[in-house]
């Protein structure tokens, strides 16, 4: 159900004429989430609702809310209403460390979804970044991460297979990658990521939840380990409404 307006807006969240009132209303509803007056999951009162509660048309309703859907805080469902969103899992790209160990350090439950996980060629480009002929077979893992059962990112892996020997025989769904890696004695100490904005082919954009006009944060680059060697290359599509990273500066 609907939290309750009560019989009208407290005094708290009486709406003045300093600034459009519709983003007015769109800062009170903000508010109610950050607060957790509207915590996450929960359906919000109808645009009659708050038309009534606060004195406004249903235009100006209507654009405060699609305001707050646009950024990632509320999303509408046809014919049940508009429901508050999880917050959005908050990434240290400066940090190295697995998709599992990186849930697990932000309160979510992780989970994967391995698509497949099969050998291939190099092929020149992935030679070069990984440091074998072209000819050489390396591991390809394809999969969609999970926090707390939802899909945020669909990702692409290269491993040589030097690297990890009997990589074959391990069920990726239930370990880490980065547990592998320290099962053979290697420790990745250094990585390289670029950022970029990009949209997936209609297949793969509903395999994370996504329609084809949606926008996603393309995350790739390569981790290395002690001795300075590529013993990856990683390629992420992560939604961008489910996630926030953050990067320090320093002078």
């Amino acid at each position: 159900a609907a939290p309750s307006t009560g019989s009208g807006a407290g005094m708290k969240d009486k709406l003045t004429d300093r600034s459009p009132l519709h983003t007015q209303l769109r800062e009170v509803i903000r508010a109610k989430i950050d607060e957790g007056e509207y915590p996450p999951g929960t359906c919000i009162p109808s645009e009659s609702q708050l038309s009534e509660a606060y004195g406004l048309n249903r235009l100006s309703v209507r654009s405060a809310l699609a305001a707050l859907e646009y950024e990632g805080l509320l999303h509408s469902v046809q014919g049940k209403g508009v429901f508050v969103t999880a917050p959005k899992l908050e990434r240290d790209m400066e940090t190295l460390g697995g998709f599992r160990q990186t849930m697990r350090e932000r309160s979510q439950r992780p989970g994967t979804r391995v698509l497949l996980k099969a050998l291939r060629q190099a092929g020149p480009l992935y030679a070069q970044i990984l440091g074998c002929a072209p000819e050489e077979d390396i591991w390809y893992v394809r999969r969609i991460c999970q926090a707390n059962g939802k899909p945020i990112a669909l990702e692409e892996i290269f491993i040589p297979t030097d690297v990890v020997p009997g990589f074959e025989e391990v069920d990726i769904n239930l370990f880490s990658i980065f547990e592998v890696y320290r099962w053979n004695g290697i420790y990745p100490v250094r990585g390289e990521q670029r950022l970029a904005i990009t949209h997936l082919d209609p297949a793969e954009a509903r395999l994370i939840g996504l329609r084809e006009e949606n926008a996603v944060l393309e995350f790739s680059g390569a981790t290395y380990d002690r001795e300075g060697r590529a013993i990856e290359f990683s390629r992420s599509y992560t939604h961008s409404d489910r996630c926030e990273f953050l990067v320090h500066f320093q002078r």
